[in-house]
């Protein structure tokens, strides 16, 4: 008899993931989490859970079978215990009609949590996981609560508005009437379309689930969002200054690939989860995962002297070396977004110059264009440069402004750097490295940015496609009288023989 006659999937594994903006959460890894959690939670009546963001249910669900162990001595009769644990302890704010229901399946057996078939009856059908229909507040064509676009999401009541309740009050305490949690966990929707920004196609939302969730004041709380906050991110400056800076975070585990978490999904950036600790103050212990395997190190999530996270544990050491003797930024030498403003805002979109050719006419300048340098040359009327004019007639490094990789490392990290001539600038696909007046400085230059170590430092703020210019803030400026090569930065910055190996495992040789 076959073995597979017997095998009983859990169907909240099995589920589809309705897009990578609102991802279920396997089981298996929703346990994990729970195990970070003091398990003397468990053993007591009065804990009190809150999933906010409730999809599948997965997480209430759970948490009811832990409590259903824990309590089996203070609450010895089953059914007794099931319906006090479904009444006084498990709490959960649904994010569509579609996930009420799941998540009352999940947890009561039942969609209607007051029928016959409720594990534990109540006297509504949405027990105590609750969706209540609301709208957008909005101010100037955009909601003040989560910032998207009226054209885009103000509907008719009959479509999903995605005006998730937590998140769109000031005071999150009215929801459950100043009820106070023990334990706030969840994995929140991560972002809303804007209907094409320039900046972005999506804004992020799933801080403001984390925000509103320490407004409530919980001993404890975990949650699984995106990494890009660590070190990045849209409209995440000010989160991220909070969350480092904050001594509460007693654990994060940092996924630099989301597939490791949520197979075949794919994140940009990773994936993390953390848990907040109101009576911990002190180091976080850090888990970086990769490939299957973790390593992890008890320390500040902000290293003394630097405003972003190091997501490698490994990397600490390497920076620090790199910065013992102070010295000028990379960063210094790179340009902003579209350095020769060569871009204008029509009807509020960005739009490049208006006219283009595909050869030189009277007054034109060369332009790199887009995409590989073989097809990305164009020509436009030397008028439409309205920033970094000296530059134009000089030599300089250009380089791609995004570059994404995807699989195991090691990486590129970045595009190729190339040498533009004099007579040239270049459209927002490209940043400008350094104004030079012979090409063998430019060189020089180029010749820094293909090592591994230049690359390795600057994947440690870069964990999206985009590389603007911060992403070079933590690599040193170099003299650029002369060539470098790996082997002078590894000894000029004393590495040791591991220090280096870890850099060679992650990043890839650039001919």
């Amino acid at each position: 008899m076959s073995n597979h006659i017997n095998y009983n999937p859990d169907v909240l594994s099995c589920l589809a993931n309705l897009s990578n903006d609102e991802v279920f959460t396997p089981p298996g890894l929703a346990n994990q989490m729970l195990d970070m959690l003091p398990q003397e939670l468990f053993q007591s009546p009065d804990t009190k859970f809150l999933d906010p963001c409730t999809k599948s249910g997965v997480f209430l669900r759970e948490i009811a079978k832990r409590l259903i162990d824990g309590l089996a001595d203070t609450i010895p009769d089953l059914q007794a215990r099931i319906d006090h644990i479904m009444h006084h302890q498990l709490y959960g704010l649904a994010i569509t009609q579609l996930t009420a229901l799941m998540s009352r399946r999940s947890l009561y057996c039942s969609k209607d949590a007051s029928g016959k078939y409720s594990i534990s009856l109540f006297d509504d059908e949405d027990g105590n996981i609750k969706l209540d229909i609301i709208q957008h507040t909005w101010i100037q064509g955009k909601c003040r609560y989560c910032g998207v676009s009226q054209d885009v999401y103000d509907r008719s009541n009959n479509l999903e508005s995605h005006a998730y309740e937590f998140i769109h009050t000031d005071n999150p305490n009215e929801i459950y009437h100043n009820m106070t949690f023990d334990v706030i966990i969840g994995n929140p929707p991560y972002q809303m379309s804007t209907a094409g920004s320039v900046e972005s196609q999506a804004i992020p939302i799933y801080h403001k689930f984390v925000e509103q969730s320490i407004k409530l004041s919980p001993r404890y709380l975990c949650m699984i969002t995106p990494a890009r906050w660590l070190n990045g991110g849209f409209g995440l400056d000010n989160f991220r200054n909070k969350m480092l800076t904050d001594e509460r975070i007693s654990v994060i585990h940092d996924y630099m690939d989301s597939q490791e978490c949520f197979p075949g999904v794919d994140i940009s950036g990773g994936i993390c989860y953390f848990l907040w600790s109101k009576e911990y103050h002190g180091d976080c212990q850090v888990y970086t995962h990769r490939g299957g395997e973790y390593n992890f190190v008890k320390r500040p999530l902000l290293e003394k002297g630097l405003n972003t996270f190091i997501r490698e544990n490994e990397a600490v050491s390497i920076l620090k070396k790199a910065w013992k003797d102070k010295t000028d930024s990379f960063e210094s030498i790179v340009s902003p977004r579209d350095p020769f403003g060569l871009n204008y805002y029509e009807n509020g979109r960005e739009i490049m110059f208006k006219k283009i050719e595909d050869k030189p006419f009277e007054n034109s300048i060369k332009i790199y264009y887009y995409g590989w340098l073989k097809d990305g040359l164009k020509y436009a009327d030397k008028e439409y440069v309205t920033t970094y004019n000296h530059v134009v007639d000089k030599y300089k490094v250009m380089i791609s402004k995004a570059y994404g990789e995807r699989g195991a490392y090691p990486y590129f990290i970045i595009g190729k750097p190339f040498i533009a001539e004099p007579g040239t600038c270049c459209n927002m696909t490209y940043l400008v490295i350094g104004e030079y007046d012979n090409k063998r400085t430019a060189m020089n230059v180029v010749s820094y940015m293909k090592t591994k170590f230049f690359r390795f430092l600057v994947s440690i703020m870069k964990n999206t496609q985009n590389a603007y210019k911060k992403v070079y803030s933590l690599v040193p400026l170099q003299d650029f009288s002369k060539p470098w090569t790996d082997e002078e930065l590894y000894k000029k910055y004393n590495l040791t023989d591991e220090e280096i190996q870890f850099i060679e495992s992650m990043i890839r040789p650039m001919e």
